[in-house]
């Protein structure tokens, strides 16, 4: 009787503690690190050539306001109208750049900090199209699939800072895009946020918007809680006219930057893996310089992205071993210069949400993760090569982003964790460990549970429906979506905002 009373208690402990798991045994934020796929002759030598690219070759098309504050900081007007950038230069624009910082959520407890050897994953793109729940076909991204998408993404624990995965195709106007893309993130997240600005006279304008959700006027410049997404360099080693002027707008407004670079092997950067490394973090070091020359030490994500092409088709090539060496050596190389890194993985050339899709994202964004990328981008929900999102990846790949950080997380080796008397207990006892206070502690604190995969027998399985994992994701996603509906502007911003602004969601 009384082991059979033993026996209950364990069974009653054991389905709390699968209903709902004390702690989290798997946070954002892990330290990464561990994968080096370059040694350290060979970073030198990337670090070298790209110095050497800067200072011999330099950047083109170099806006007149840029080059002055170049010039000022140290650059040199070089042939063919470039201008060139002097090794002594990039290293002070190095030495000076913020080392970390704070990427603010409207939330402060959701706030994350940027650097060293943390590890959290985001979102990104600019799908024009949308995976749909109902037909399981592509169709154009909408803004209400904007709207669906971040507050989808607002209760995934594992989706760290969001910026838009979608355009909404149907708003033509871009200054009413970029208002409304804004608007929808207000509307749906209180996460640190991102987004793009079409162009620099967006910019102004649109802080005056997020003034309103911060509490007045300057209130957001004081505690910028969205970051901007720039490409100030275009490849090959020259200058985006439009995009520096954003990059200027935004340091006068205080909004924190990732300067992305996204070179493409083989048809913007060398096809060598070893070429495109050097060429890509000569141009990611160029948006640091730029920087460097207009405010010293201003918030940048050094987001060295290396994308690969199928060079037999010239097809864009997301969940390849390439995609994931090149993002892994990047993060290592931005780490390595001590600088906050960004990179772009968990991407898949997937259209369903099958077995290439999961392959090709869990290699990647593991890759990045071990390799110690700072901010893991398109790592959520991004499918068809970039140019589809999907509702059920984003459930999905935040399961898969805890089982990452539980890899991250490593192995605690300590006396209690080494069990010695555990396993004198179970020798001398009852000959295993089910039910034991050591293996109860375990089971809260080194084990992650996931909710999507499917670990039940065949039988069981075929019993509850035989669903695959497409089917369980999809559920998910809409019952989040029904459930799901967060007041993140007061009924006073709301009507200010609009009253400002062409809000075209109702």
């Amino acid at each position: 009787m009384v082991e059979r009373s033993k026996r209950a208690g364990r069974v009653e402990r054991m389905a709390k503690r699968r209903a709902k798991p004390l702690l989290n045994p798997c946070p954002p934020g892990q330290p990464g690190g561990a994968y080096k796929p370059l040694t350290e002759v060979e970073l030198n030598t990337i670090y070298d050539t790209a110095l050497k690219l800067l200072s011999d070759l330099g950047l083109g098309e170099v806006p007149d306001r840029l080059r002055n504050d170049l010039l000022k900081a140290g650059a040199c007007d070089g042939p063919h109208e470039r201008i060139l950038f002097p090794p002594a230069l990039v290293q002070r624009a190095v030495d000076h750049a913020a080392k970390t910082f704070t990427l603010h959520g409207r939330d402060p407890a959701r706030s994350i900090e940027v650097g060293g050897n943390r590890v959290y994953f985001g979102t990104g793109g600019a799908a024009v199209q949308a995976l749909d729940l109902e037909t399981h076909r592509y169709r154009p991204a909408t803004l209400a699939d904007l709207h669906d998408f971040t507050r989808l993404q607002d209760v995934l624990i594992n989706i760290s800072w969001y910026t838009r995965c979608c355009v909404a195709t149907d708003v033509p106007d871009t200054f009413d895009l970029d208002v409304n893309t804004v608007y929808a993130l207000l509307r749906n997240t209180t996460k640190p946020t991102a987004t793009s600005f079409t162009l620099a006279e967006h910019v102004a304008p649109i802080v005056e918007m997020l003034d309103i959700a911060a509490g007045g006027p300057g209130a957001f410049s004081k505690r910028p809680f969205m970051k901007a997404h720039i490409s100030p360099i275009i490849s090959p080693l020259r200058y985006g006219e439009d995009a520096v002027d954003v990059v200027y707008e935004c340091i006068r407004h205080n909004i924190p930057m990732s300067c992305i670079t996204a070179a493409q092997a083989g048809a913007t950067a060398p096809a060598t893996l070893a070429g495109f490394l050097a060429q890509s973090l000569a141009e990611t070091l160029a948006s640091l310089v730029m920087v460097h020359a207009i405010q010293p030490g201003f918030p940048m994500v050094f987001s060295n992205w290396p994308l690969v092409v199928d060079l037999r088709t010239g097809s864009f090539a997301g969940g390849s071993g390439e995609t994931a060496l090149l993002n892994a050596a990047s993060a290592q190389l931005s780490n390595w210069l001590g600088l906050p890194s960004g990179v772009a993985c968990s991407m898949t050339d997937a259209k369903a949400i099958d077995a290439q899709c999961g392959m090709e994202k869990g290699l990647t964004s593991m890759a990045a993760a071990l390799a110690g990328g700072n901010l893991i981008y398109e790592s959520s929900g991004m499918t068809a090569s970039l140019l589809g999102a999907s509702f059920e990846a984003f459930v999905l790949d935040d399961e898969m982003h805890s089982h990452t950080y539980r890899a991250l997380r490593g192995i605690e080796v300590n006396e209690a964790n080494l069990g010695y008397d555990a396993i004198v207990d179970a020798v001398l006892g009852d000959g295993h460990f089910l039910g034991g206070q050591h293996t109860f502690e375990a089971m809260e604190r080194d084990y992650f549970y996931p909710a999507l995969a499917n670990r039940d027998e065949p039988r069981t399985w075929a019993e509850k429906g035989a669903k695959d994992v497409w089917a369980v994701a999809n559920a998910q996603a809409r019952e989040i979506l029904e459930t799901h509906r967060p007041v993140y502007l007061t009924p006073e911003q709301d009507r200010a905002i609009r009253e400002k602004f062409n809000i075209l969601f109702a």
